[in-house]
């Protein structure tokens, strides 16, 4: 018997494993074709989940993000604990995460419209840099003693505005840094990324804070902006995919935003997933804003315990990105499911008094999200030309992001009012209800929503 030749080998951790065709050898006596080893198939699977990094410009960008994210959840504890020194006060909270959202409610669809004219790398830089600032002011405020709490409102406003005109700018920039074959993962990885920074970053915040204070937490942030900015200038703007690009014309923002708004009115499938995210968006994603009333004031714990409350959550949607990664398509039943189960467990969380069981609702919370997040999320850019992107994903980010004023406002008052734990469960009450809705959108028309699923890229603008 000749001994099989080798059956295919793994270039680099981030590409396919490819077989090589003169392994389909049949051994003399069985005539039977040769399986492939556990080794190449291991590969390909780990190649399957990080296919996305075969893509220079993505890997720069994954890379430099993989720093600044984790500064960025620092920020966020120490932000909200800063508050919480200053006022102990459930509503300063809610306003100060009003604040620092109501610009994404303000400015991010008149940003989509930016996003689909311009150099998105370079918009993104300048979001950055801006930042970058915000976090460096706060962390020489606190230091010197001087932090009052108008100076946290107003820098969360600027902080705001950077990410109004960054979130969907980077959205629409994915699927051209890595195509629509590699989308869905790139945005798991993405996902992945941005809880796995929530696993690191307040755990490691809760205690810097507890050893050093949140100046501390605020001057970490400021240095892990840098990364991210090298990496960006870095890039090859060459190696973008860019289809269907609008030609040159005079700008007319109005007429191109009702030209975003009415592709999502008149395309049920954009519609469907806008339905769902509405309603996760205002209840589910506020949720953060209780977060650290849940840590003092039902669990009596200190900023450490809010930082592993955190983790927990950030643990969850980092080992659902891992699998959703190695998927090649966005289910509708993936979807469903993902925003049902988030509003199951966020219940949970509203019931549970234990340390260790919110620990564990807030895992399969954040599980759960990020598999409704990357399933919507990938769903809608395949359903939106390339021309179009930034708008749509503008108004994505708007009932994600831009809804937190009202819910972070009404979430703080009703926790005043209600407490904390009767405020979580009427926020899982809130997010199934949507999904109810969503759902009884889709089966009313379940034809339209799978014919307009999948844009074609190269149809040209009007």
């Amino acid at each position: 018997m000749t001994r099989p030749e080798r059956l295919g080998r793994v270039r680099f951790p981030w590409q396919r494993a490819e077989l090589d065709p003169s392994a389909e050898l049949a051994t003399p006596e069985l005539g039977a074709v040769a399986a492939p080893s556990v080794e190449v198939a291991r590969a390909t699977r780990f190649s399957e989940t990080f296919r996305a990094l075969r893509h220079r410009n993505y890997r720069l960008f994954y890379t430099g993000q993989a720093v600044s994210l984790t500064g960025t959840w620092m920020q966020t504890v120490a932000q909200s604990w800063l508050v919480i020194e200053l006022t102990d006060s459930k509503a300063a909270l809610g306003i100060v995460t009003t604040l620092q959202f109501l610009p994404i409610t303000l400015f991010v669809l008149p940003a989509g419209v930016i996003a689909d004219r311009v150099n998105k790398r370079d918009l993104i830089l300048a979001t950055r840099a801006l930042a970058m600032v915000q976090a460096l002011l706060l962390a020489v405020l606190v230091a010197t003693g001087e932090a009052e709490l108008w100076h946290v409102y107003i820098l969360a406003l600027v902080l705001g505005v950077s990410n109004a005109f960054e979130q969907p700018t980077r959205q629409a920039m994915v699927i051209e840094m890595v195509g629509k074959d590699d989308l869905i993962n790139a945005v798991a990885l993405n996902s992945g990324l941005f809880n796995g920074a929530r696993l690191v970053g307040p755990s490691v915040a809760g205690v810097v804070i507890a050893i050093a204070g949140t100046e501390a937490a605020f001057a970490i942030n400021t240095v892990t902006f840098i990364p991210s900015i090298l990496a960006l200038t870095m890039m090859d703007l060459s190696e973008l995919k860019v289809t269907g690009r609008r030609p040159e014309a005079p700008a007319n923002p109005l007429g191109e935003l009702r030209e975003g708004l009415s592709f999502v009115l008149r395309t049920p499938a954009a519609l469907m997933i806008m339905i769902l995210v509405a309603f996760l968006g205002t209840f589910g994603y506020n949720f953060i804003t209780v977060l650290p009333l849940v840590a003092r004031y039902v669990l009596h714990g200190d900023s450490v315990d809010l930082g592993f409350l955190t983790a927990a959550l950030g643990l969850g949607a980092f080992l659902s990105a891992l699998v959703i990664a190695s998927q090649r398509r966005a289910s509708r039943t993936s979807l469903f499911v993902g925003g049902a189960l988030f509003a199951l467990f966020l219940g949970a969380v509203a019931l549970s008094e234990s340390f260790y069981l919110s620990m564990l609702f807030l895992l399969l919370t954040g599980m759960a999200n990020i598999v409704f997040a990357a399933t919507s999320n990938t769903s809608l850019q395949l359903a939106t030309p390339d021309h179009l992107r930034g708008r749509v994903m503008a108004l994505y980010m708007l009932l994600i992001a831009g809804s937190t004023p009202l819910g972070a406002s009404l979430t703080g008052f009703m926790a005043e009012l209600l407490g904390v734990q009767v405020t979580i469960g009427l926020l899982a009450v809130g997010c199934m209800i949507g999904v109810a809705i969503g759902f009884l959108y889709y089966v009313t028309h379940r034809d339209a929503v799978e014919a307009t699923a999948q844009a074609a890229a190269t149809i040209a603008p009007p």
